[in-house]
Parts: structure tokens; sequence; C-alpha cells
């Protein structure tokens, strides 16, 4: 077990860093720690936790806190290392041995390179001091005035260090050294002044005198231009030395003149800010030798792209791409004419996604609007996207919004027609399967290029739109032989020829039975190509059938597995049962029964083997035949592997909520028969948490479909659910679909409690979306479901929605007595959040029905709940409220303050709707051009982003 606090707080164990939940946790976890072994009061966690005044239910919410992360150490069986979270009095704290924090032994570092007399050792100490650094202290927690200050003071150490670390450089003459690590630091810290002096020092001592003097310069300029003052002694005085040729290149640096010569070497508790040292900016982290800066560029903005930026949604450039000259002729020539269809077609694992994305990527230029791609899944098991869902995607990727996005096929497509007819953009569609699925899904651009991917000839595609059909086959063994050598190097194919072309021969020419045989011979580098060729040799028959879809490749992977440790062998035929397209060492971890450690190395082995492709960081999938082959490896693990990653899924996405909205309870039963995975994935913070969701939505959608097709619906209704945080901030998204069958799994079940819980939602997404017809129908029978199950809080949640609608239709009494009945029902739980929620919306409608006072006093009521910063959009929403009952009381001053305070917290906080309607109150009693501008530019965030 590890405590960090030198990068994002967290707890490391051997299954991975424990979930520690929402930025406030982390920064309770972090308060005690910063004092480890000596009790920190409550008064110190709560000025650790909020900024301003913390709420009245402050100490409720630190008590919950420490308890989560009691329970958490408790089963990583903490006790075993000597750690302990003890409350004492109105305090608590965190026991643990020194030797488990990173920032104490990064001091234990420190004062060991001290004593060190040789500067080699001491270069060794300071580098694994350095090593210890993970990104910006603290990262991940509230950004309280005490945190912040202990952030920038253990900063302040590392920045110490580093110039201690170039001076020792400087000492044993690796003035080269010493200029890289300190290139980085200055980049991030321009104003530095120490940092600069020293940087001089080493470009001089390197023998780079033109580039010491324009460090100097340019720092002396931005301490002109940002802070109006001269460089101070120690600048001037580096500058003095280089002008005057002082210590020219070679040799070690004398003490006095090394970099960073007088720097402390001590610890986060006594260091110290150095003139010029600017707070924030980038941060970057040295413990490397070397540095690279990466300049901006600068993109013209376009008018039919989203952001200004072209658009492009193509995947990763295939790597080892081989041969395929007078293919890519064939494409080129295809793709001159007007509105051209490009159409490869071969057999499977022949490489036709290889050859399409090789080419698209070899000309971005000829495409100045951009590039769009998308998979058909024509030939997968986890089902087609339907062309709306393809236009829908492709739509948002040109700017428009969500909203606007027309909700039929034909819509759609012809809004995607229009919006191309003028631009010179690149369509890939990956994996068709007939000519009607990509008919919708063609472009109307003269200047537009389709490229379209499939195993069928798409004869339909032929006649009806003049594809130019580019037919791609086997490799020929010539071009075989060098992917062989790509993979193993040219002197070893070299020096068997005649093998190697045989080897080319005898996987039949498809590229991924090259890959894979290729891939065992670079494991082995004392077995020679005849003998492996006389192995495959007793596979020919198979080989040979390339038009059957996988049995070539079928022969190549199994002699492969054989190779392959049984635990990888045993993830590999794990991962065959997954009913998602991605995966990572949690989804391995918990589809094998392993934990995330175990399947992260699984995974590097059959990355090795050529057996799961990386699509992305942390991010793998497993190709069709490679998936056909794997499920067939362990057939009876089946439902033991979707078990073990739908608890994963419903695990991570509880975490994720946790995260996200620390303040809401969606759905926090877990199944009967739940199996807790070993590891859950950890988020940081809020944004974490959201891109999980909106990364994962697909996969979670499979995951829920498959649960419900194994009859798992107490899964199924779960997984959908648990996605509500990404619902609520993008709730006109297109959720209608997974919800209703979130709604029909519960409705299997005979669950009062899912279904009245999943009508809540699927009820209030009804009503953002226009349908309140169909929301009403969907909400009424929601409160009494909840009443049934005895979910108090389920049916406060159902009286709110159902109210909302019932006042979009005008029935303002009835709504407001159903958001009292609401309210009564959150106290007697209690539940500040359901409670505050019923005020929220109480007050809306109360100040719709023209009583400003009972407004202002319900949003008051809510105030005193909470809520905390995180949680943008219930304050937001009850500052504007405050705001327009302020305005019809007459106290307008005070009404445009909060008004005003409203749209600054929504915009800071990305929730542009919000930020709308409070603008939009303002506009209507001030035309300040301030608010004017701000309302046009949320406006169009909103437009542009949905």
């Amino acid at each position: 077990m590890e405590f960090r606090l030198l990068g994002t707080v967290c707890v490391d164990t051997l299954t991975g860093p424990l979930p520690l939940g929402p930025a406030k946790r982390r920064s309770l976890l972090a308060a005690l720690l910063l004092h480890a072994n000596t009790p920190v009061s409550m008064a110190r966690l709560t000025d650790c936790l909020w900024d301003e005044e913390p709420p009245l239910h402050a100490r409720t919410v630190i008590q919950g806190h420490v308890s989560r992360l009691r329970a958490l150490l408790v089963g990583a069986d903490a006790r075993a290392y000597g750690v302990e979270l003890a409350t004492l009095g109105d305090a608590y704290v965190l026991r643990a041995p020194e030797t488990l924090l990173d920032s104490q032994r990064f001091e234990e570092l420190l004062m060991l390179a001290r004593e060190q007399r040789d500067p080699a050792d001491t270069v060794l100490m300071l580098k694994e001091a350095l090593s210890l650094w993970q990104g910006p202290a603290l990262t991940g927690t509230f950004a309280s005035a005490p945190l912040q200050a202990a952030a920038h003071a253990l900063e302040e150490s590392r920045l110490a260090t580093v110039e201690q670390l170039a001076g020792a450089y400087g000492e044993l003459g690796e003035h080269h050294r010493a200029a890289a690590v300190l290139c980085t630091e200055a980049v991030a810290h321009p104003l530095r002044e120490s940092l600069a002096a020293a940087l001089m020092t080493a470009l001089h001592r390197s023998g780079r005198q033109s580039e010491a003097l324009d460090c100097f310069h340019r720092t002396r300029r931005l301490l002109a231009d940002e802070l109006g003052i001269d460089p101070g002694r120690e600048l001037a005085d580096a500058y003095a030395r280089v002008l005057r040729g002082e210590g020219g290149p070679g040799g070690p640096v004398a003490p006095e003149h090394a970099a960073g010569a007088g720097s402390p070497l001590s610890g986060a508790a006594s260091a110290h800010a150095r003139p010029g040292a600017a707070p924030g900016g980038p941060q970057s982290f040295a413990g490397t030798d070397t540095a690279r800066a990466v300049l901006p560029t600068q993109v013209s903005p376009s008018p039919y792209t989203a952001g200004g930026v072209p658009a492009d949604l193509l995947p990763r450039a295939p790597r080892g791409f081989h041969g395929r000259g007078a293919e890519l002729t064939a494409l080129s020539r295809a793709a001159a004419g007007e509105a051209p269809v490009c159409l490869v077609t071969g057999p499977a694992g022949v490489g036709k996604t290889a050859l399409a994305l090789h080419w698209a990527r070899r000309s971005p230029a000829a495409f100045p609007d951009g590039r769009l791609f998308a998979d058909l899944r024509g030939f997968g098991e986890t089902g087609e996207p339907t062309p709306l869902e393809v236009l829908r995607e492709f739509l948002l990727a040109l700017g428009v919004a969500p909203r606007r996005v027309p909700e039929s096929v034909s819509g759609a497509a012809a809004l995607f027609r229009s919006l191309t007819d003028r631009l010179s953009l690149l369509v890939v569609l990956d994996n068709a399967r007939g000519s009607a699925q990509v008919r919708p899904l063609l472009p109307g651009g003269a200047d537009c290029v389709t490229l379209v991917t499939s195993r069928h000839r798409l004869d339909g595609l032929i006649a009806s739109d003049a594809a130019v059909p580019v037919p791609v086959d086997i490799l020929e063994p010539t071009d075989g032989t060098a992917l062989l050598a790509g993979v193993l190097g040219e002197e070893r194919v070299l020096a068997e020829p005649v093998a190697a072309r045989r080897l080319a021969e005898l996987c039949g020419g498809l590229p991924l039975a090259l890959r894979v045989t290729a891939a065992r011979l670079a494991g082995r580098p004392q077995w020679t190509l005849a003998a492996m060729a006389d192995e495959l040799a007793d596979e020919r028959s198979r080989l040979s059938y390339l038009d059957v879809e996988d049995t070539g490749v079928s022969a190549a992977l199994r002699l492969t597995v054989q190779q392959l440790p049984p635990d990888a062998v045993h993830h590999l035929g794990r991962l065959g049962h997954h009913p998602g397209s991605h995966f990572d060492p949690y989804t391995a971890a918990a589809l094998a029964g392993s934990d995330p450690v175990t399947a992260g190395a699984a995974l590097e082995r059959l990355a090795a083997a050529h057996l799961v492709t990386e699509a992305g960081p942390g991010r793998w999938i497993l190709h069709d035949l490679v998936r056909l082959y794997a499920r067939g490896l362990d057939p009876a693990g089946a439902p033991d592997a979707l078990i073990g990653v739908l608890d994963h899924y419903i695990a991570t996405a509880l975490a994720a909520a946790d995260t996200a909205e620390p303040g809401g309870e969606p759905c926090f039963v877990l199944p009967d028969d739940f199996h807790a995975p070993t590891a859950t994935r950890d988020f940081t913070d809020r944004a974490e948490a959201m891109s999980w969701l909106a990364a994962e939505r697909e996969d979670l959608t499979l995951a829920a479909a498959a649960a419900r097709a194994a009859g798992l619906d107490d899964r199924a209704w779960r997984i959908i659910l648990l996605q509500w945080p990404h619902v609520v901030w993008r709730v006109r998204d297109g959720w209608v679909p997974m919800l209703e069958l979130a709604l029909a799994a519960a409705v299997a079940r005979e669950d009062p409690y899912a279904e009245s819980r999943v009508r809540n939602l699927l009820g209030w997404v009804l009503t953002e979306e226009g349908r309140t017809g169909e929301a009403v129908a969907t909400l009424e029978p929601s409160p009494g479901l909840a009443r049934q199950a005895g979910d108090r809080l389920g049916e406060a949640t159902a009286l709110i929605n159902l109210a909302i609608v019932q006042a979009e239709q005008g029935g303002l009494d009835v709504a407001m007595e159903g958001c009292e009945r609401a309210l009564a029902l959150a106290r007697k739980e209690p539940d500040a959040h359901t409670e505050m929620l019923a005020l929220q919306h109480l007050a809306r409608m109360q100040l719709t029905a023209g009583r400003p006072q009972d407004a202002l006093d319900s949003a008051r009521t809510a105030f005193d709940l909470g809520p905390e910063h995180e949680e943008a959009a219930p304050r937001v929403l009850l500052l504007s409220v405050s705001g327009e009952a302020r305005l019809a009381l007459g106290a307008e001053e005070e009404g445009i303050r909060l008004l005003d305070e409203a749209a600054t917290e929504a915009e800071r906080a990305g929730y542009d709707e919000g930020a709308v309607r409070a603008l939009e109150a303002l506009l209507r009693v001030t035309a300040s051009p301030d608010h004017v501008r701000r309302h046009a530019e949320a406006t169009r965030r909103l437009t542009a982003d949905g």
C-alpha cells in the first residue's frame, strides 16, 4: 500500500488504486496525509474542503467521507501495513508508516543527496526523488487555500531539487544534461529567474552561447512586460558571465557557477518562493535527461466544422503497412472522379481497413473540410449501428447541435447531403454489409470522396451509385516477405529468403496470419524461418481456404496461442465473450475473474502476439476473427464472463456517479448475487467521471442489451440507469431507446422499485424533448410503484418529475402540490439532495404563479442545504430563480447581481444551458453590452455542443 501526494492524490494497492471518489473525499485524505500521524481538527478539515462559508451540514459531509475512506482502507487490508484512520475527539488522525507516503520518501532522498560527496551519487539520489512525482502535487483535490498553499510548498521543493540536479550534472561536466533538465522547467516557469540563470549557465557551458543570450533576453522582456521589473542580480550576473565568456565550454563547472548553486535542498516545509515564480500555469516534471518543446499551431477556421477545426474521425494510421502499390494507385484513380464512391472489397482479414486508412492518411490536405469514419460492423457480432446513429455522429462532427439532428433517417440524410454539398470531405464507411446500409450515408458534394470497405461485392452500389470497385486480394509473396521483414528485420529474412517466401505462401498471403507468425518468430530469435515453415506445413490444407471466413486465421492463431502462458490464454478466451467493442485492464480482469494488474500484463502479452490491438491509450479491441477464435477457447466460461463484466460496469458506473454527482442517489441497491470486482477504476474529479461515461456509452448500452438477452434484467436496468449524470448533462442526446430497454428489463423483473426509477428518468428525458404527452403517460404510474416498493426518495423524485410536466401543461396548483408532497417525503427520509431538488422546482413554479416572495423563501431554504461547488447545475438554477424573484419584488440591483453570479458560475462550469437562462433573464432588464456578448457566446456554444 502506498499513499501518493506528488501527483494525483491516491492510495495504490496491489490490485490498483482505491476508488476514492469525489474531490472532497480526496481533499480530506490529502489533509490527513499532509499531517500524517498527527490529529487534524474538524475545523481544519472544514477549511480544506470549503473556501467560503461551509454548508450547515458540513460536519455530516466530513463524517460521511471519513466513513467511506475508513471502509476503503479496511477493505484493502490497511491494518496489515500499520495504517489506521482513527477518531480522536473532534479530530481525525491517519496513522501510517512514513515509508508508505511518497512525500516523506521524497524528503528522505533529498537528505541522502545532501550527504553525498560524489556528484554522481547526488545525481542518482535526486533523480530517484524526482521520479516520485507523477504530476502537480495534490492533483484531484478541491482548490481550498490550505491545500493550495501545501501544493505550492511541495512544488517549490521540487523546483529547488531540479536546480540542484542541474548543478550536480554541471559538477560532472555533463552540461548538456543540465540544460535538458532545466529547459523543460524554464518553459513551464518562464518568470523564475533562478531557473533562467541556471539554464543560461548550462547552455553556455555546453557551447551554446547564442541560446544562452536568447534565454536572457526572452526572460528580460517577460519580466518587463508581465511584472514591470528588471532582471535581478542572479540573472544579471549570469548574463555578464556569458558575455565575458567566463567558464566556457568543457570541464566541470566551479561550485559558485553551478546551476542551482545555493538553492536550498530542503523539504516542502522549508521551501521558499523565489522572485519571479509564477503560480499556476503548465507543469512539467524532471527525471529525464531530454526535453522537447511543443509549439502550438494555428488552424484556419472553417464555417462547416465544429469549432472551426476540420472534423477528423479517422482511427490511428495502421502500422507496418507493406505493399499494395497497385491498390493504392487504383484508389487514387477512382477518387479522381466527380463525387466518387470507391468500393474496397476482399475476404476477411485481407487488410481492407488497413488499406483504406493508409490511403486516407496519406494526403490530409486533399480534404480540407475533414475526414469522417464509421465502422458499420456489418460482419461483427455486436450489432450494426443504425443509419441514424451514424448520421448523428457525422452531423455532430460537422458542428450540428444534438437538438438539431432530425429524428428520421431521411431527414438526417438530407441535412448531411445539404451540409456537405460544397465541402471537400472524405467519408470512410468500414465493414459495410450491404448497399442499403451505405446509401443514406453518402455525402452530397461533388468534391466529396466516399470510401467503402466490405467483404461483399455490393453490386447494388455499383449499379445505383456508380461505385468503383477496388478489389483487394491476398498479398503476393514479395509483399508477404516484406511484411515479415518489417517485424523481424531485413537481416533475418535475407538470411533465409527461400524459407521466408515459403512462410508467406503457407500463411496464404493473409496479413493477419503473417503478423501472428512473425510475432511468434520475433519472440524466439533462436528459431529459424525454415523450422517455422515446417511447423506450418501441416496446416497448408486449411490455410488454402481463404474464402472461408476464419479457417486460415484459426490455424495461425492456434499455433500462436499454444506458445502463450496459460494465464494469457485464459484472458484471451474470456475476452471473446465481451459484449462490447472496447476493453481496458479493468474490463479484461472482470471478464477473466482476475485483477487489473494481472489482466494488464496478459494484454501486453496478447498485444505482442498481435492478438489484441490498442485503439487508444488504455483501450483495446479484438479483431472480429480473433474474437470468434477466442470465444471457442472457453465456451463454458461465457456465463461467468458475462456476469463478471456486467457487475464491473455496475461498480464502475456507481463510482463515476458518486464522483460526478456526490449528492445524488440514483440506484444504489446492488443485485442480490452481485460479484464485486477485485478493483474498481478511480475517478479524480467530475470531468474524468463524465468523460468515462461518455466514452463508454456505446459499450454500456451493448452490455445492457447482452444482459437483457441473457435474462439478467436486474443488471440491464442498473447499467443503464447509472448513466444518469451523463443523461442529465446532455439530456437531448438520444437517450430514449436505451431507457426504454431499461424499462422493459424492469417490467420483466416485476420490480416496482426498478420500474419507478427508470420511469422517473425516462419521463424527465421525454419532458425535456418536448414529448409531454408521452412523459405524462410514463410518469403517472411512478409514484405508486415507488410507494409499493417502500422507496420514499423514488416517490419524491417521481412526484417532482410529474410536477414539472404538469406545470408545463398549465396545472401549476397541482404541480406545486406534488412538489410539496415530495418535499415532505425527502424530509422524512431525510435526504438533503432530494429536498433541495424539490425546493428548486417549487421555487420556479411559485415564481411562475406570481408568488416571488414564496419563490425566494424556497430558494433560500434550498441554499441552506447546500449545494456544494461541484454541483453546478442546482446552484446556478437556484441563483437564477432567486435573481428573478428579487426583480419581481422590485429589488433590481440585487436581482441583477444574483443573475450575473448565476451566469458566471454556469460559464465557469461549462453549464451553457444554465448560462443562457440566466443571461436571458438579465437581458429582460438590462442591455449591458457585456451581457449581450456573453449571451451570444453561450448560445453559440450551446448550439455547437448541444
